[in-house]
């Protein structure tokens, strides 16, 4: 078992003695103040009064694989680091410079030298140059001109990723002096996304169709790019701020422009901004931030790239771990449940692939979730639900295992007669009933019809479709479809 030996405890030891009381092997500490031995002792640290800089106090310990020589004073770690050498040859050394220690003489004897001015220089440095760094900072001076209240708007019924990205923003543009206002249109009905809004109280607008946008003195988008693509935005509305990780179809305005698609989500880019400009996160944003990059890089399985990892190592100390394991496990509501029952009772199985119609629904976030749970049946590797809210049908898809892209599949099957897209895993569709397929008597008429052309042609495309080795697959979120639609 490895013993860490604490030689001295001014405000750095002590940090670090908080932040390895978790690991495995003993900590010991020896330390010259008896209050902070005290105190030490009261948190469960088997400490001692004692000079760390004579032999004889050292000798004391055996077995000893970690030395941190790390007082306040600057002389003492010196004179510390080099009898702790003599005692302990075999242990790894690290020491604290402390303010103008001898830098040189402390790395002759240790291991590893914490400077805090070289720290802090490096640290300054990072903030202040390189082009990301720019980058930020253009987007901060956007922020300050901005004259009266933001809105930072979301796609319309927003996810996890949308929803965080919000906030943040809200939360970058109120560090620099600007007020602003998160805002989506339509709803938020998916229960762990509402779960998140109110476990974490989010102040969010809901925006509808009479709001005076002339209140106003700028607009943000965040996880989309254009206006009235995905949002209720007027088309010709001037945007100042886009941040968004899908590539655009089509040309984007905006005085500031972030849209990176190498990255896993959003939420990671306004964490690497709030870095870059140092802005603190509350324990609610910074829950958001990680919670977005889960969802968006499927707990980091798909097309997570390092900064989705990076960003979620700095949100991580400031998560509230207990809030984030209730919204990843909400209550189900019985509709949803209704929903998964008739997509079990009205699946139609093709070989590895189910397509199943659940008729009329009011949440049309029920449907992923159905097609969520059919994907876990034995010897299923592709689910199609759709559903009908007043009259347009909903479609939503999901894959595992197939060398099939299904966005592509979707796109093959029902661009012709409506919207569709999404990625090579998950994909949605939006079919207008009475535009692409004329007027029905009846419920039961129409089903049976929709049901009919839904399942034809999914399926054509399904097994018509080249597999990856003969396409190229587009870019993550090229369909301009959200999370929450697909």
């Amino acid at each position: 078992m490895v013993t860490r030996l604490f030689l001295g405890c001014g405000a750095v030891g002590q940090r670090l003695l908080e932040a390895t009381e978790e690991w495995t092997g003993e900590t010991r500490a020896v330390c010259t103040s008896e209050s902070r031995v005290k105190t030490l002792r009261e948190e469960g640290v088997d400490a001692a009064v004692g000079d760390p800089s004579e032999r004889e106090t050292l000798a004391a310990f055996e077995d000893v694989g970690v030395v941190v020589v790390a007082a306040d004073d600057a002389d003492q770690n010196q004179r510390v680091a080099a009898v702790a050498r003599r005692c302990f040859p075999e242990a790894f050394l690290l020491a604290y410079t402390g303010h103008d220690g001898d830098t040189a003489a402390l790395r002759s004897v240790a291991d590893s030298v914490v400077d805090p001015t070289a720290v802090v220089a490096t640290e300054a440095t990072n903030r202040v140059s390189g082009e990301a760094v720019g980058d930020s900072l253009r987007l901060r001076q956007v922020l300050t001109e901005i004259d009266g209240t933001l809105a930072v708007v979301m796609h319309d019924n927003p996810d996890p990723d949308a929803i965080a990205s919000g906030v943040a923003m809200c939360r970058l543009a109120e560090a620099t002096g600007t007020d602003a206002e998160a805002c989506y249109y339509g709803d938020i009905s998916h229960q762990e996304n509402r779960a998140m809004v109110n476990l974490l109280d989010l102040d969010l607008r809901t925006l509808g169709p009479d709001d005076d946008l002339g209140q106003f003195g700028g607009f943000a988008l965040v996880d989309h790019a254009r206006p009235s693509i995905n949002d209720q935005l007027p088309e010709e509305l001037h945007v100042d701020i886009v941040v968004d990780h899908h590539p655009p179809r089509g040309p984007v305005q905006g005085r500031y422009q972030d849209i990176r698609t190498d990255v896993g989500s959003t939420s990671t880019l306004l964490t690497d901004h709030c870095h870059r400009l140092g802005v603190r996160l509350d324990e609610s944003v910074a829950t958001a931030l990680l919670y977005g990059i889960q969802i968006d890089t499927n707990e980091f399985r798909r097309e997570a790239s390092r900064l989705d990892f990076e960003a979620a190592a700095r949100l991580l100390p400031y998560v509230d771990e207990a809030v984030l394991d209730r919204i990843e496990s909400p209550s189900v509501d019985g509709e949803t449940l209704d929903t998964l029952s008739r997509a079990i009772e009205n699946r139609e199985v093709r070989g590895s692939v189910i397509v199943t119609g659940v008729g009329s629904i009011s949440d049309r976030d029920a449907l992923p979730q159905a097609a969520d749970k059919l994907l876990t049946m034995s010897g299923i590797t592709c689910t199609l639900v759709y559903g009908f809210i007043g009259d347009t049908t909903y479609v939503s898809a999901r894959a595992r295992g197939t060398d099939v892209d299904l966005g592509e599949t979707l796109r093959a099957a029902f661009n012709q007669i409506g919207s569709a897209g999404g990625h090579a895993d998950m994909a949605g569709a939006q079919i207008p009933v009475t535009q692409a397929f004329g007027e029905f008597v009846d419920e039961a008429e129409r089903d049976e019809a929709i049901r009919d052309i839904i399942t034809d042609r999914f399926f054509d495309a399904w097994y018509e479709r080249p597999r990856d080795s003969d396409v190229v697959t587009p870019p993550r979120g090229s369909s301009g479809l959200p999370y929450d639609r697909e």
